[in-house]
């Protein structure tokens, strides 16, 4: 029903950027809550931020507060998450989720992308 494509991961040192991207096709975009997960290597997959459909509640783990923001593109059908201020903590596996409302538990969202590494070195 809904097909999410995630891009942008990559290598990046300690203390950089990086913007992730997530393309939607199949329903309207702007009718699902969506949400950012990440896994590393041996550990559970966990939320790192989350919003509403409408955008007027957004949750951040406390690990990212201050440094990763969520946006939408309702125009393009496209999510993004800016990540900032990066540490090797971050590296991980980052995948975006679409479901009907937002919430900080992974195994309530419907629609999940593939996945995108990103790497932080030291």
């Amino acid at each position: 029903q809904v097909q999410l494509v995630e891009s942008g991961g990559g290598l990046v040192q300690a203390g950089g950027s990086l913007r992730l991207s997530c393309a939607t096709s199949g329903r309207t975009f702007s009718g699902y809550a969506m949400g950012w997960f990440r896994q590393a290597p041996g550990k559970e997959r966990e939320f790192v931020v989350v919003s509403s459909r409408s955008g007027g509640s957004t949750i951040y783990a406390d690990s990212v507060k201050g440094r990763f923001t969520i946006s939408r593109d309702n125009a393009n059908n496209t999510v993004y998450l800016q990540m900032n201020s990066l540490k090797p903590e971050d590296t991980a596996v980052y995948y975006c989720a679409a479901g009907k409302a937002a919430m900080v538990t992974w195994r309530n969202y419907d629609y999940w992308g593939q996945g995108t590494q990103v790497t932080v070195s030291s």
